[in-house]
């Protein structure tokens, strides 16, 4: 009995894949004939130059009185930011939503769906697998950013300054540049914006306080912060452009602006069937029968 509900799962987790690879090929004539140009601002030399500026100005003007000024605020402020910070942990993030695409593959047959459960459905599994990749890549090029730079931490301040780098030093002591907390901020942030533009200006004033709290914890400077930021939100929207170039989960709009692909009211069409579905209001398959076939 377990055998073959194992095999069951194996064989829907290989057809969920083979049917994902192949909407991704098929689209690939789509975003070939995609001739949008990147608009100003989101050109990588664009990103270089916000780079540049913000991180440089943080070296020159806010590392040198930063760190002084975090140790002579009262002990309190520490404690609220020590748990502010943790949203900047890529692992919860990780975690959840990779288990969640791989559960989805293994044990959904799609096939068997109504069409705006099967909608809400896709929407769901495509903006998580979404986040997955943004956070997981710009996670990757961070950690090989800051191990090769080698910029000492600011628990070594008064050793060696806010300037002292060691390159390719390989200890987790000079490994401040960039911050890997504020990247995965900016990555899942810019994620989340994207997904629900109409919540953009909350989520980014809870990322600024979440990435600022790794100055106020005394882990990294503020030119680490701004170096972090400027990453994760690059990785993210390059990560958008691509899907949306194919219409998957994003549509590009003329002038490079990204918008989900499902316009409100088929979002809160799809996602009310989903919830009728969930309380047992409404059945979430089309037929009776082609849940007998998948058992």
């Amino acid at each position: 009995m377990a055998s073959g509900r194992f095999s069951k799962m194996r064989q829907r987790f290989a057809a969920n894949v083979a049917s994902i690879r192949a909407i991704i090929a098929n689209r690939r004539a789509r975003a070939q004939g995609q001739h949008e140009p990147l608009p100003a601002g989101q050109r990588p030399q664009d990103f270089l130059a916000i780079l540049l500026f913000t991180a440089g100005f943080g070296v020159v003007m806010l590392d040198i009185p930063a760190i002084p000024w975090v140790r002579a605020l009262p002990p309190e402020y520490g404690v609220v930011f020590s748990w502010v910070t943790d949203l900047g942990k890529s692992n919860w993030i990780l975690w959840s939503t990779g288990l969640f695409c791989l559960a989805c593959l293994a044990l959904v047959n799609a096939k068997v769906l109504a069409v705006r459960v099967r909608m809400a459905g896709a929407m769901i599994w495509t903006y998580a697998a979404f986040v997955f990749y943004a956070v997981a890549l710009s996670g990757i090029l961070v950690v090989i950013l800051k191990w090769s730079i080698g910029r000492a931490r600011p628990k070594l301040y008064e050793v060696a300054g806010p300037v002292e780098f060691s390159l390719f030093a390989f200890n987790s002591t000079y490994t401040s540049f960039p911050s890997g907390h504020s990247t995965t901020i900016a990555s899942f942030a810019l994620a989340l914006a994207l997904i629900f533009p109409a919540w953009r200006w909350l989520i980014a004033a809870v990322a600024f306080w979440a990435a600022f709290s790794r100055v106020m914890v005394g882990a990294h400077y503020p030119s680490d912060v701004a170096a972090g930021l400027v990453l994760g939100a690059a990785t993210t929207l390059y990560c958008a452009r691509w899907m949306a170039k194919r219409r998957i989960g994003f549509v590009l709009q003329p002038g490079g602006r990204i918008r989900p692909i499902a316009n409100a009211f088929s979002a809160r069409a799809a996602f009310r069937a989903l919830w009728n579905a969930a309380l047992g209001r409404r059945s979430a398959t089309v037929h009776s029968a082609a849940v007998q076939d998948e058992k």
